[in-house]
């Protein structure tokens, strides 16, 4: 197989590079924290925490000072170094500047140990829950995990975590990773470790601490599934995560290996409606109501777990490597499950929302100008970025879009990527030049709004199509188009080339159509104008 190397040009590309050291701090460049261990303290009688980080910091560069992102309603105590030295620092603008007692190497590293309380503004949401009992549940996505927690906070600098949380000993405790001790610590309080072995950005590392009934799904493939629902709900909550396991195997067998330890379901007071942190998916309360209807919501945080916990993006600019992925795999999912006519229905129901978005907002799906990550999610990095990704499967085809899926994952798992690396797995595993594809699709707005007419022409039993394109950008594509009987069946199936503004396509055909309809298979992202 013939193997094309053709990327951006070097202007765009050099532009692209340009635009991410612009909106990534230069500190996530030159230094890389390696492990956090969070001590957190919870009680009933404020919602004040006490914490203690130790953090393991690796240099890239020579460095005189190391800086985390922290808010300020956290007040930090005291910071020492491994041999128990106090180190001065700086607590302001939500970050802490930290004087080094000697300068940082490239290559060498430090752990620091910081101790700090206050009560958390965000990211640690304290309160209570629909029935009233008292709750803690972490919602980092996407930067609010310095909310409460000292970190490079940011989905480039990974790093393995873990969670020693004290708390009443009437709650529960779930985290990321393996449960290594659970133990009282008198007074009516104990303690509660989980521990995650491979790398997370801090979007999805998580603690949900709360009155839980538990049940231990099962395993697939050894990983243990388990379901965590408020009490009130255990009926419920039990049937609605059902189909948990199902997902799991499915997403197990056809992208690869589950990426962590464990998969616990959660209920609890996210702000969002699934939060896909790694191994400890989150749901909104209300998702549990015994209907058994959040097949698809599980399915698209199940698929986080390999495409933006384990491979992740580098650049929030990025952000569709998780949720576009995360949005075509689920409709992957249902086509598996329940067959061609369900994907057809969630392509056409995703289409409509897309072609809506823009006449509202025009952006492209990896938007350069975008200065407030808050903003990077929208329809574009959900329904359109799958889109793009089922159009990208109808041109490399089924065997080599999915070989592509594997190939991306299996390189990026664990690390982080940026949309010309997908770009790059695709055209090795292809063979295909897709420069042109990824710069329109990606990268430029919207969409072919299509305007068509057709006659037939009896004397040459000839059918006539015109085609033109109303937008002011060009997109290049194949169109299908299908003739019609007078019955509504397939006479026959052309494809035409479409490249320029106006179209015009001339082809004997069997017999004369009663009618013509665009994209039949649904297989282009456009709108009849």
């Amino acid at each position: 197989m013939r193997h094309a190397k053709h990327f951006l040009t070097l202007s765009f590309l050099l532009l692209s590079l340009f635009a991410q050291a612009q909106f990534i701090p230069n500190r996530y460049f030159t230094q890389d924290i390696a492990h956090y261990q969070f001590a957190i303290s919870l009680n009933d009688a404020s919602d004040e925490i006490q914490g203690e980080a130790t953090i393991l910091v690796r240099f890239r560069a020579e460095l005189d000072t190391l800086t985390l992102d922290l808010s300020d309603k956290m007040k930090v105590t005291d910071i020492k170094n491994d041999k128990g030295v106090p180190l001065k620092f700086v607590h302001q603008n939500d970050l802490v500047n930290i004087v080094l007692p000697q300068k940082g190497i490239k290559g060498g590293s430090i752990t620091l140990k910081i101790s700090y309380r206050g009560i958390p503004e965000d990211g640690l949401i304290i309160g209570t829950n629909k029935y009233g009992d008292r709750t803690f549940f972490g919602d980092n996505w996407p930067n609010r995990a310095h909310k409460w927690l000292p970190s490079n906070d940011h989905p480039r600098d990974k790093a393995t975590v873990e969670f020693i949380v004290t708390a009443p000993e009437h709650y529960q405790v779930v985290g990321n990773g393996e449960k290594t001790q659970e133990y009282p610590n008198g007074l009516g309080f104990k303690t509660t470790h989980w521990k995650e072995k491979v790398p997370l950005p801090t979007k999805v590392m998580v603690i949900g601490v709360a009155k839980f009934a538990v049940e231990h799904s099962g395993l697939i493939q050894g990983i243990p599934s388990s379901i965590y629902v408020f009490p009130q709900n255990r009926t419920e909550g039990f049937s609605d995560f059902k189909p948990s396991l199902i997902v799991l195997d499915w997403f197990s067998r056809n992208i690869g290996p589950f990426p962590f330890s464990k998969l616990a379901h959660v209920q609890s007071k996210t702000r969002w409606g699934g939060m896909e942190n790694a191994g400890a998916i989150f749901y909104f309360e209300n998702s549990v109501n015994g209907k058994n209807e959040r097949e698809s919501l599980i399915a698209h945080e199940t698929a986080h777990q390999w495409f933006g916990n384990s491979a992740s993006e580098a650049d929030w600019r990025h952000v569709w490597l998780s949720e576009g992925f995360a949005t075509y795999c689920t409709v992957l999912y249902l086509e598996d499950r329940y067959g061609e006519e369900r994907r057809t229905q969630e392509l056409l129901s995703q289409r409509k929302t897309i072609i809506s978005y823009f006449e509202k907002i025009k952006t492209p799906i990896v938007d350069l100008n975008v200065k407030d990550i808050n903003t990077v999610l929208s329809t574009n990095t959900y329904q359109k970025a799958g889109w793009v990704l089922h159009m990208l499967r109808n041109k490399t085809g089924d065997e080599l879009f999915w070989k592509g899926l594997r190939t991306y994952y299996a390189r990026y798992k664990y690390s982080n990527a940026l949309t010309e690396d997908f770009q790059r797995v695709m055209e090795e595993v292809s063979g295909i030049s897709l420069e042109e594809f990824f710069k329109q699709w990606f990268y430029q707005s919207g969409h072919p709004q299509l305007k068509y007419d057709w006659k037939w022409n009896e004397s040459k039993k000839e059918l006539q199509l015109s085609i033109a394109q109303l937008q002011d950008a060009m997109f290049s594509f194949p169109l299908e188009v299908a003739l019609l009987d007078a019955q509504k069946n397939v006479i026959e199936t052309l494809t035409i080339s479409v490249s320029d503004k106006n179209t015009t396509f001339s082809r004997k055909v069997k017999e004369k159509p009663s009618s013509i309809q665009l994209d039949p298979r649904t297989h282009l992202l456009f709108d009849i104008k």
